[in-house]
């Protein structure tokens, strides 16, 4: 993995979202030079193994990550939050970050659900300075539906944004992707060798030799150099 960090400690507790109280976790890096709020998609929590992975990601190359569950996921519904509910739990988690992360530098961003419900928050909440967004996994639209509606107000985001898509993601298909990352003032698209919506790969046919995650770190890596220089 890029870098030499390693998450060193960890903190957890629980906040309010409205009339909820979910659950949070912040891993922290070894030298941390910026924190990451980063939400779960709608099928798994802040601890599913792929979360906790992509943490494990993150902190290597020197961010903290800060972890949450929408009150839906804490409350062990299928169905997600609402948008505004949504919102609302990343900005606690925002608020979050800030009291607990040693780190001024703040980027939001999560997997799927969360990654979109995140580029919407940096728009529709006010969460101070945010020097970019990473998003997992966008889910551009549902599986066999291709379109770009849910894409219409990134262009309004001024910020770094980078897209973390697998080459298998059926929520994300190739040129419907391109063309909306490719219309965007400031992006950066990665695709992920042979990975999935889910991040599975196939061990098989996978030219890189690296894990997906090992893989994910190194393209984030390149990207929080060039916001920490903006």
């Amino acid at each position: 993995m890029a870098g030499g960090s390693s998450s060193t400690a960890e903190l957890e507790g629980r906040m309010a979202v409205g009339s909820a109280v979910v659950s949070w976790r912040l891993d922290r890096a070894a030298s941390a030079r910026a924190c990451l709020i980063f939400a779960h998609g709608a099928g798994a929590p802040m601890g599913h193994l792929t979360m906790s992975a992509l943490a494990a990601a993150f902190n290597s190359i020197g961010m903290d990550v800060l972890r949450f569950n929408f009150p839906f996921m804490e409350a062990r519904q299928r169905r997600v939050d609402g948008k505004a509910i949504a919102l609302d739990a990343i900005a606690a988690a925002v608020d979050r970050a800030r009291a607990t992360s040693a780190v001024d530098r703040l980027l939001i961003g999560g997997h799927s659900f969360g990654g979109r419900m995140a580029s919407h928050a940096v728009l529709e909440r006010d969460l101070g300075t945010v020097a970019g967004l990473v998003f997992g996994a966008f889910p551009l639209h549902p599986a066999n539906k291709p379109s770009v509606k849910r894409a219409a107000h990134l262009a309004q985001i001024p910020l770094p944004l980078l897209f973390l898509s697998g080459t298998r993601d059926a929520l994300a298909s190739k040129d419907l992707l391109e063309s909306v990352v490719d219309g965007l003032p400031d992006a950066t698209l990665h695709w992920l060798d042979t990975a999935d919506h889910g991040y599975k790969v196939l061990k098989r046919t996978r030219v890189r030799t690296d894990t997906v995650f090992e893989e994910i770190a190194d393209v984030t890596d390149q990207f929080l150099s060039r916001v920490a220089s903006i």
